[in-house]
């Protein structure tokens, strides 16, 4: 899930500036899926982009400008909400009472989503610069905050100044032992 994952499945983006980027970032790969990590970051200005074209037109819409506002049926106490966002799926649940207070509110955020795919980044950093060593170098640790915000960057910047995201690496032997440990 995700926007590599959105655009690796549709044809075109509906408007004009998002869908010229859209077809060179096809061209990397002539069309085929893009499955690599980095371009989930393209995939997201492209997304953004076309949100950006998206609010200019609703913007100048007179049907949601205008002063005829009324809301029509009955009152709902349950409502489901699902969107894309930048970093992935988020749905929202929600269940008023009589008195209009939330009784009950589910939400299901872009992290669930992404802690597969970011733990299968992690796996492979570890593998990549682990080939016989016991030590955590500052460049794994690096390696390691990419992965991340490949995935999911709100996770690492929602509530932690840019360029300092706590992140605690532990080295494990075979029984499970911690043979190294590194903060940054």
């Amino acid at each position: 899930m995700g926007p590599l994952a959105r655009l690796n499945t549709v044809d075109f983006i509906p408007t004009p500036l998002a869908q010229q980027a859209f077809t060179e970032f096809k061209q990397v790969t002539n069309g085929k899926p893009n499955n690599m990590c980095m371009h989930t970051h393209w995939a997201r200005l492209i997304e953004v982009l076309h949100a950006a074209e998206m609010i200019r037109d609703l913007l100048l819409d007179s049907d949601i400008t205008g002063a005829d506002l009324v809301v029509k049926g009955p009152r709902q106490s349950e409502g489901i909400g699902l969107i894309e966002a930048p970093r992935g799926t988020l749905i929202h649940h929600y269940r008023v009472g009589a008195n209009d207070l939330i009784e009950m509110a589910n939400l299901i955020v872009s992290t669930t989503h992404n802690n597969e795919p970011m733990n299968r980044a992690v796996n492979y950093v570890a593998k990549t610069y682990l080939t016989g060593q016991k030590e955590i170098s500052e460049g794994m640790l690096n390696a390691v905050e990419v992965a991340i915000r490949a995935y999911d960057p709100c996770l690492s910047c929602a509530t932690h100044a840019y360029g300092r995201m706590p992140l605690d690496v532990s080295l494990l032997d075979a029984d499970g032992h911690v043979i190294a440990q590194r903060r940054k």
